[in-house]
């Protein structure tokens, strides 16, 4: 190993590193099969050591089966045993606090220890979801309120109790959006923020983050979760194409309003894109990361020493869910993982 190689391994061997699905739907499949998959991929992350397996919130999108993160969650740790189990994230604005920590609080009985609590502030992609939903920007606008609410059920003291969440403890953590890093930054939380295409504006926010962070019940210091969306394959021409059909469904969603299940990546490089259709696409793959082994290495290591961060949260593009599993097992080999080697 070089030396250059040695230094890479050290940065990847001083971060944790998680997995979160999206169970996204791909064309052939059915909501019920991809949620069965989820599980599957849940166990094997934990097979090759990664620290967390988080689920996601998505309403009224035909290409995702992930409506019910807490739901969901339970089956993820029901198939588990070890590794932690969480939201990312918990959409705060679509439910009642009360409820969300009754939710987290069974969820925290019968999984002690292993439960983490994601949440975000983003409201449906469309108007008809929103109204189905009741929420809205306003909602939108009150996520620090809250997510003051919902904590204050773990404390109790309050004129209604959240049982069985009062008293237990289950961590936090404040998806990015708009004023998010601020918000987790005034509570002391955790915060969980993507790799923007302009990586500045990411490091911009961490920045802003640990500056302002006021330690409390939750943390004594900062602490930052990295979200990307990675793609790790034995060539970089195998990488960039598992991204193909996830970028493609991004730029779908821009022109129709709705994004579909995936197709397959050979099919959408034979397509004739429109002008506007090539612009969404080349923009949805401009925000992830994607190569062979050894040169994702080195992405992944330059990507934490410069974001600082304590935590990677790979998100997973691929049309194949065997590839979503292969780059997992790279990345953990590459990491160092115990179970990996």
């Amino acid at each position: 190993m070089s030396g250059e190689d040695g230094e890479v391994a050290g940065v990847l061997r001083s971060v944790r590193w998680s997995v979160l699905d999206r169970a996204l739907i791909r064309r052939g499949s059915t909501p019920a099969g991809v949620l069965r998959e989820t599980v599957a991929l849940a166990r094997e992350v934990e097979a090759l050591g990664l620290h967390r397996f988080w689920v996601a919130e998505h309403h009224g999108v035909p290409g995702i089966a992930g409506s019910a993160p807490t739901v969901l969650a339970a089956a993820v740790a029901s198939a588990t045993g070890r590794i932690r189990v969480g939201t990312g994230g918990v959409m705060l604005p679509n439910h009642r606090p009360l409820v969300v920590a009754e939710q987290f609080g069974v969820l925290e009985s019968l999984f002690p220890g292993r439960i983490d609590m994601g949440l975000g502030r983003s409201v449906g992609f469309v108007g008809a979801v929103r109204d189905a939903l009741g929420a809205g920007r306003e909602e939108a606008e009150r996520f620090g309120e809250l997510i003051d609410e919902l904590l204050g059920y773990f404390t109790g003291g309050g004129s209604v109790r959240a049982l069985p969440a009062e008293g237990l403890r289950v961590p936090p953590f404040v998806l990015a959006t708009g004023s998010g890093a601020d918000i987790a930054a005034a509570r002391g939380l955790p915060l969980v923020i993507a790799r923007m295409a302009d990586e500045s504006r990411t490091l911009a926010a961490i920045d802003r983050y640990r500056a302002a962070f006021v330690p409390g019940a939750h943390g004594e210091r900062p602490y930052v979760v990295v979200a990307v969306n990675a793609a790790v394959a034995a060539s970089d021409e195998e990488a960039a194409l598992r991204q193909v059909p996830e970028a493609w469904a991004t730029a779908r969603s821009r022109t129709l309003g709705v994004f579909p299940p995936l197709e397959p990546p050979g099919e959408i490089l034979a397509r004739a894109m429109t002008d506007r259709e090539r612009r969404y696409y080349e923009e949805a793959r401009a925000g992830a990361l994607r190569g062979d082994e050894r040169r994702m290495a080195g992405v992944l290591a330059g990507l934490a020493g410069r974001t600082g961060a304590d935590e990677i949260l790979l998100t997973l593009s691929a049309f194949e869910p065997r590839d979503r599993l292969d780059t997992v097992r790279r990345v953990a080999r590459a990491a160092g993982l115990t179970a990996a080697r």
